[in-house]
């Protein structure tokens, strides 16, 4: 016959690996490739993207990354980060619509900025920062279509565009959203630089709100589960009394 005690402890397990299973869910979802901040105003001027690429492999280490700039909306004045043990190349291309400004004409912008030499290690994630000069005023976003290389030749495309109102597509690649220059509230700040050219351990991507909603919704099944398996224990000793 079961005890208190052990239906106590088999509650507790049973809320444990369902608290994980929603954690682990959590973690798969945010482990994409992503632009930090999330949006700029149009036409914003000496900013800074930062690019966030975790490793979501268990045996291989990312060894290169291929981020591709849009032409057609050009990013204008780009400048990359030095990163230790990392080797950035930065292509540029003409431009089939030169874009005026107030020192002149430009005739072609940064087209794809590729990082070699270094290793993102599982449970790992790293920070590649790449300054702007302008950003275009004509867009009401840019996508950065992504190509990520992995120790054992793996590569993963993150190149699907996300549909407004639509499912997230299984590898989005990382969009930036423009806003109006007015709208100083929807324009974000650039983000904080990290400071340290090693990978660090954390989460692919913390302020994905996916992630953020799955991580409560298991904290709050793991609190009702103890809860129920408290009342089981307490009432059964009540019976027995």
């Amino acid at each position: 016959m079961s005890t208190p005690r052990a239906a106590l402890r088999r509650a507790a397990t049973v809320t444990a690996l369902t608290a994980a299973s929603v954690l682990a869910a959590a973690g798969a979802a945010s482990a994409h490739v992503t632009v930090h901040p999330e949006s700029y105003a149009k036409g914003a001027t000496d900013g800074v993207l930062t690019f966030r690429v975790p490793n979501e492999e268990d045996t291989a280490s990312t060894t290169k990354v291929e981020v591709v700039l849009p032409t057609d909306h050009p990013v204008l004045g780009v400048l990359v980060t030095p990163q230790a043990g990392w080797t950035a190349k930065v292509t540029t291309a003409k431009l089939k619509n030169p874009v005026k400004t107030d020192d002149g004409t430009i005739t072609e912008a940064a087209s794809e900025i590729t990082w070699t030499g270094g290793k993102i290690g599982p449970g790992q994630y790293q920070d590649f920062d790449v300054a702007f000069g302008q950003l275009p005023e004509d867009t009401d976003q840019l996508t950065f279509k992504t190509l990520q290389t992995y120790s054992d030749g793996k590569v993963v495309r993150w190149i699907e565009v996300p549909q407004n109102g639509g499912d997230e597509p299984e590898n989005p690649a990382p969009t930036l959203k423009l806003t109006a220059a007015d709208d100083a509230a929807a324009s974000a700040a650039p983000a904080a630089k990290s400071g340290s050219a090693k990978a660090t351990t954390a989460s692919a991507d913390a302020s994905d709100s996916t992630a953020r909603g799955l991580g409560i919704a298991g904290l709050v099944v793991g609190a009702l589960g103890l809860a129920a398996a408290a009342f089981t224990f307490v009432r059964t000793r009540g019976a027995r009394s």
